[in-house]
């Protein structure tokens, strides 16, 4: 899949899809961008949007790929961090899974 599917035409102003994450654990905040080109303005209103909504969600799949990146990426770091620090590897199967989300506390 390319980085960039959605280039924007020569004077044509881009819309920027963005994903911005923020840690609780003390990691740097990032933004993830893809450019995304305004819907065309020729041709029927239906082919216009479908074509719109191709375009939007391969701006979406390409943001969603560099963030999943940049979280494993992170979670390494984190495993090679707690790695070093006890001497062995420690990693929580149900925190790996879900690393880079809020974890909601189970009721009894």
């Amino acid at each position: 899949m390319p980085d960039q599917p959605n280039q924007p035409e020569a004077g044509e102003q881009p819309f920027i899809l963005s994903a911005t994450y923020a840690s609780t654990t003390g990691n740097e905040p990032f933004t993830i961008s893809s450019p995304l080109s305004a819907p065309f303005t020729t041709g029927s209103p239906v082919e216009s949007k479908s074509e719109y909504l191709k375009r939007l969600r391969a701006s979406v799949l390409t943001v969603q790929d560099q963030v999943n990146k940049k979280l494993t990426e992170l979670m390494e770091q984190d495993n090679l961090k707690a790695s070093q620090a006890t001497g062995g590897v420690i990693v929580d199967s149900k925190e790996e899974e879900n690393y880079g989300e809020e974890m909601q506390e189970e009721e009894d």
